[in-house]
Parts: structure tokens; sequence; C-alpha cells
């Protein structure tokens, strides 16, 4: 039987330079809407994308001929240039240059979605920095300052 199969989900998460709040609720559906189009535009599945003033999330259906860093490359280079374009925000917007990718098995694709539909819920109780802490932990992500560097095998 020839081709390729695979089941990879992955969720990646990236701030907002400097972690400002400057995504505002007049326009983020639109640049979550645009951010779904650049994913499937590169040949993904765009699962969900939702997120916060100062960061998004992003769950992918990955084909595994593509690289997550070029996906997010992508991801952030034409987003970056959405909303400068359009003028959403003063000055210059523009991503930090790292992100966290983490990979969930098919059976949590209904809570990882539903943890993504409801980040403002979420966030009530805990800043994007404990969360993001939260998940290098859970994934035995080592954190030196605040950069991941490796993982931890048993």
């Amino acid at each position: 039987m020839p081709g390729t199969f695979s089941q990879i989900y992955i969720q990646i998460v990236f701030a907002v330079k400097g972690r400002q709040n400057l995504i505002s609720n007049s326009w983020k559906t639109e640049l979550h809407k645009y951010i779904a189009g650049i994913i499937k535009g590169k040949g993904q599945k765009s699962i969900i994308v939702n997120g916060m003033p100062d960061h998004i999330h992003a769950f992918v259906g990955l084909k595994p001929a593509m690289a997550i860093s070029d996906l997010v490359r992508d991801i952030k280079n034409n987003s970056t240039n959405f909303v400068n374009t359009h003028k959403f925000v003063k000055g210059k917007f523009a991503w930090q240059d790292s992100f966290g990718a983490f990979s969930y098995s098919h059976s949590h694709i209904k809570r990882v979605y539903d943890y993504i539909l409801n980040q403002e819920k979420h966030h009530q109780q805990k800043t994007f920095k404990q969360e993001y802490i939260e998940f290098l932990k859970k994934f035995e992500i080592e954190i030196r300052g605040k950069v991941f560097v490796t993982l931890k095998f048993p």
C-alpha cells in the first residue's frame, strides 16, 4: 500500500514580542482566521486558533513533511505583515522569536480543543507565564531561565 500515513497533533504557543497585550478584541477573530488560513495554505490542518491579548495557541494536524519551525516561521511572518498592513496597532507589531510546540495523541483532541477555546476563562486564574511553565513541566522540558532546552528521558 503506497503512501505516507500519519497522525501528528501539535499545539503551538507563541507570544507577542515583549509579551505586550496588543491583540485587541476588535480584530483578534480576524487574526485567528488569518492564522488558520496560513496553516491550511501550507497544507496542514488547522483544528483551532485562539489566544489572549499577549499570545496565541494554534492546534494543528501536522503532516510529517512539514517542519514545525518552518510552519511557525511562516505563521509569524505572514501574520505580522497582516497586522502591520491593517495598522491594527500603533507602531510595529511583532512576535517573540521563540515558541512552544507540544504533541498530543488522537484521544486528546477534544480536551486540547476545549482548552484552547476557553482561553479567556482559563486566564482568569493564571497568567501566560504560569501557563507556559506548566506546559514545560507537564511535558518534562528542562527550564533554564525562561528558555526550554532539552527533553528529559526516563
